[in-house]
């Protein structure tokens, strides 16, 4: 057995699964609901109706954004080791596309891939956690700006619903449900700005610590400041206040530095 492949079963032994808890998403393509669990129970000959005419690239995009999720929602460890050949038996889908996943992820900095073909879940310092939050502090006070300008009624409807589903996520203590409508809320407002790669560039660099948002959970104080947070960036939305809330997103950035620091002077 396999080094990596042998943690990993000792992990799925621990938790039940890879990934325990996957949520469900909708592919645009396909009109399906499709989960983890679906996938591993669907049969092999099944994927060949996914996509046409290239149902490698439909796969490879399922896999990206399955591993993604588990990684986000830290079910999937930094510094976890990942093995192709167990994580297409979780899919239900071929090594080829999960390999492709994998070196997307990679580029992206959610994966590291160590010589020798291993591959883990990234791990990164306090300097790159820190590194990448002075990015965000740069980048989306600009972003919100813009999309405040831009945005439409439709869009607005999805972060006000968005903002409802982390509320409701703070009274039930429902952890996994506050980050998914966290990567809705943040996603939205890439989509309403008027310039495409900034929204795309803003939305990589928030992925690659979005898993520390997980911890927010551990101190529901903090967990509900932020959901303030975010409902005074929709607020000032609503109203085209730009600078308003740009304004807020550096308060709500930088009430997040302050976090993850103490976070990290608490652990080490």
């Amino acid at each position: 057995m396999d080094t990596d492949v042998g943690i990993m079963r000792s992990y799925q032994l621990h938790t039940g699964c890879i990934f325990p808890h996957p949520p469900q998403h909708r592919h645009a393509q396909c009109g399906e609901n499709w989960s983890l669990a679906d996938q591993a129970a669907a049969p092999q000959s099944s994927h060949s109706d996914l996509a046409s005419p290239n149902p490698s690239l439909l796969l490879k995009d399922i896999a990206y954004e399955r591993i993604k999720e588990a990684i986000r929602l830290a079910e999937l460890q930094p510094g976890q080791p990942l093995s192709e050949t167990r994580l297409s038996q979780q899919l239900g889908i071929s090594r080829t596309p999960v390999r492709e996943a994998l070196q997307v992820l990679a580029q992206e900095g959610l994966v590291k891939v160590i010589p020798g073909r291993a591959v883990t879940v990234a791990a990164p310092s306090l300097r790159e956690v820190m590194d990448a939050i002075h990015i965000r502090s740069v980048l989306e006070p600009e972003l919100v700006r813009l999309a405040t300008k831009a945005i439409t009624e439709d869009q607005l409807t999805i972060l006000w619903t968005a903002l409802g589903d982390l509320e409701s996520a703070v009274s039930n203590d429902d952890r996994p449900a506050w980050s998914n409508a966290d990567n809705t809320f943040h996603e939205a407002i890439s989509e309403a700005c008027p310039n495409q790669l900034l929204g795309e560039l803003s939305l990589q660099i928030r992925n690659r610590i979005a898993h520390l948002s997980i911890d927010i959970g551990n101190d529901v104080e903090r967990l509900q400041r932020c959901t303030y947070e975010h409902r005074v960036i929709v607020e000032r939305m609503a109203v085209g206040d730009a600078e308003g809330t740009e304004h807020a997103t550096r308060d709500h950035i930088n009430k997040l530095r302050e976090s993850i620091l103490r976070r990290y002077s608490h652990n080490y």
